[in-house]
C-alpha cells in the first residue's frame, strides 16, 4: 500500500514531511483524474465529430455514458485503470496527511511502535475510529 510506505518512510526521516505534506496538496485524487480525462475526451469527441468524421461523436457519447453511470453508481470501467496507476482516492490522501500530521507532533496520539511499517499502519487505524 503506497499511502503506508509513504508513511513509514516518513517516520524514518520526519524531516521530510513538511516537503510531503505540501506535495500532498498539490496531488490529484481519482476524481479530479476522472472528471479532467471525461471532459477532455468527450470534448475531442465533439470536435472529432464535427470536423472530421459523425463517428466520433460515439466517443463523446461513451464518455459521457460512463460519468453517468459513476456519478449514479460510484464505480465506471476507467477507475481500475487509474487505481493500477497508482492515482489514489481522496480520502488515501487525507488519512495519509492527518498521519504526517501526527507524526510531526500537531497531534497527541503517536503509536509507540517500534517498526516503522507497524506504525505507519497504526495511524492509519487511528482515524478510523
Amino acid at each position: 500500500m503506497r499511502t503506508v510506505e509513504n508513511i513509514a518512510r516518513a517516520i524514518s526521516s520526519p524531516e521530510t514531511i513538511d516537503t510531503r505534506l505540501r506535495d500532498l496538496d498539490r496531488e490529484w485524487d481519482i476524481e479530479r483524474v476522472l472528471e479532467l480525462n471525461a471532459s477532455l475526451l468527450a470534448f475531442t469527441g465533439v470536435v472529432l465529430g464535427k470536423f472530421v468524421n459523425r463517428k466520433w461523436f460515439y466517443l463523446s457519447m461513451g464518455v459521457t455514458g460512463f460519468l453517468a453511470q459513476h456519478a449514479l453508481q460510484g464505480w465506471c470501467p476507467p477507475l481500475p485503470i487509474l487505481r493500477r496507476m497508482g492515482i489514489r482516492t481522496c480520502q488515501e490522501i487525507e488519512h495519509e496527511r492527518y498521519a504526517l500530521k501526527m507524526i510531526r507532533g500537531d497531534t497527541t496520539h503517536m503509536p509507540k511502535s517500534v517498526d516503522r511499517r507497524r506504525q505507519a499502519e497504526e495511524l492509519l487505524s487511528i482515524q478510523e475510529r
